[in-house]
């Protein structure tokens, strides 16, 4: 899961010109998936789910290695294992982060190229838990690896943006207006201190952002960062 329980972003302050079709609509798909896979295996184990249609990196080095036939099958479980997730929350956290910055991603590099750029980041952030841990019997699940990408790219385009971010700390509940450098830099540190912890993919978080850092370049080749500051004839905040 992306979010942070200290940290939780709720809103933005740059504004979309258009309206986000393809983030709403990957919104969209994530609940209903979900809310098929509650309401079908109902009462029963939901690992049933994340075993045919999550990514099992050790069935993945099995295809590569031997069972070659069994290879597009596994290759497909990295696009399916991106709309599973393990709870409401998890899916709540994912599509918060969507919402909130996949949005202004959308309407920055256009519809067609984000749907490009929303499933590579995907895709390399699953390959980069693989390749951490290609023997684990854990399933990967969840749309994280490809939010983190969008992340990265976002620090890239709206580094000076501001987000309000519920924080927690201890017994106190604070509303605060952070600057998006500072707020996503201090999510990526977490990943990397916590990158060893078991449960998480957090090597899929990594590589996602990595991915968005680097990659958003070649989606939009001009860029200059953008200050909320200039941007006043728009339709719509997150």
């Amino acid at each position: 899961m992306v979010s942070n329980s200290t940290m939780i972003p709720i809103k933005d302050n740059i504004p979309t010109k258009v309206f986000p079709i393809i983030s709403t609509s990957i919104i969209f798909v994530n609940v209903l998936i979900f809310l098929w896979q509650r309401f079908m295996y109902s009462g029963t184990d939901n690992s049933i789910v994340y075993k045919s249609y999550g990514l099992m990196p050790h069935e993945l080095t099995l295809a590569l290695t031997s069972n070659h036939e069994l290879l597009p099958y596994n290759i497909l479980t990295i696009f399916t294992s991106m709309f599973l997730h393990g709870g409401y929350f998890h899916l709540f956290g994912n599509m918060l982060y969507i919402w909130i910055f996949g949005n202004n991603i959308e309407d920055a590099i256009g519809h067609k190229k984000f749907i490009i750029f929303y499933f590579l980041s995907g895709i390399i952030a699953a390959l980069f838990q693989f390749l951490y841990d290609p023997q684990s019997n854990i399933p990967m699940i969840g749309a994280s690896g490809a939010v983190s990408g969008i992340l990265g790219a976002y620090l890239i385009l709206f580094p000076y943006a501001k987000v309000k971010t519920v924080m927690f700390i201890l017994i106190f509940i604070k509303v605060v207006e952070l600057p998006a450098i500072l707020l996503l830099s201090i999510w990526f540190f977490i990943q990397l201190l916590f990158s060893n912890g078991e449960g998480i993919a957090w090597y899929a978080h990594i590589g996602g952002f990595i991915f968005g850092l680097l990659s958003i370049r070649l989606f939009r080749p001009t860029i200059h960062p953008i200050s909320s500051r200039k941007k006043k004839n728009v339709s719509r905040e997150t």
